[in-house]
């Protein structure tokens, strides 16, 4: 035991010591650290982080409520394609001021080049429309309904809203929305109905959330205010359709903009990460050298 005493025990284990495999020393701790990555958030910061989950889901109310009201018969389609295509130019021209310019020099995509795009998506989602209309006639309506909705949930839990995630799958999600979309359309009455939903799915599912993700990265309070203006519009018309689904989806916002939030710094104060000697060992390598 003497022995034992007058050695020093060592980190090591390209040494043999005189002490037992599961021997413990007292200055094991002494390296103990905690919450040393843990970061703080601020509670209006985590609200205006929240705004892309807002978003998202106003987008699928209005997806929802534009359905409706093309189905019910009590919105033309001709004007919804005016409407969409108005806004469309509207959203192009104001991402490409505020961009600047920057996103087209690095991709050397032209104007033309996307008016072409465009020219064939429309061209051939309105020749194909005949086709979406009666893609889905053998299925029932309700079997329609459900796989719509299951779609919509997927497109809302895979979508992008800027975590790093191995979740997050921008295309998995804009193709379960886009598929939600075909399957919704071709319950509508006319095909020219089809083809116009089938647009407007793209504009809100596709076009509308990169325009939202420069807004917020350059403009942080114009995406605050159009945030807000999205959310009431898509209250505003989910409650011409029910009262009580408008309540519970302004309950559902609230729950993600300001509950959430403070619940998550809540929790914070209760977050405990502790590093140490038992840490797997991280190989830091200067690879400077080596490329020299």
């Amino acid at each position: 035991m003497c022995a034992q005493t007058d050695i020093r025990w060592q980190k090591v284990l390209y040494e043999r010591q005189p002490f037992p495999d599961n021997y413990v020393d007292p200055r094991f701790l002494e390296e103990l650290q905690k919450n040393i990555h843990v970061r703080k958030y601020q509670y209006w910061a985590v609200v205006f982080e929240s705004s892309v989950v807002v978003q998202q889901l106003c987008s699928v109310c209005v997806f929802m409520v534009i359905w409706w009201y093309l189905d019910e018969g009590l919105l033309a389609p001709h004007w919804l394609f005016g409407a969409g295509l108005a806004s469309s130019l509207v959203g192009y021209a104001l991402f490409d001021i505020i961009d600047g310019g920057e996103g087209r020099r690095k991709s050397r995509r032209t104007r033309w080049a996307d008016l072409k795009s465009a020219l064939v998506f429309i061209t051939f989602t309105y020749g194909f429309s005949p086709v979406l209309k009666t893609l889905t006639e053998s299925v029932s309506t309700d079997t329609i309904y459900a796989m719509s909705v299951f779609m919509l949930l997927g497109h809302l839990i895979f979508f992008d809203y800027g975590a790093n995630a191995a979740i997050v799958s921008s295309t998995l999600s804009l193709n379960m929305a886009i598929f939600a979309s075909v399957c919704l359309a071709s319950r509508l009455p006319r095909s020219l109905h089809a083809f116009i939903m089938v647009t407007f799915a793209i504009q809100i599912f596709a076009l509308w959330p990169m325009l939202q993700k420069k807004l917020k990265a350059c403009t942080p309070r114009c995406h605050v205010a159009i945030t807000l203006i999205f959310a009431l519009t898509a209250w505003a018309g989910l409650l011409s359709i029910s009262v009580v689904g408008a309540i519970l989806f302004a309950l559902l916002l609230l729950t993600i903009s300001c509950l959430c939030p403070f619940y998550l710094i809540h929790q914070q104060l209760f977050k405990e990460n502790i590093h140490g000697p038992w840490d797997e060992a991280e190989i830091k390598e200067d690879l400077s050298r080596f490329l020299r």
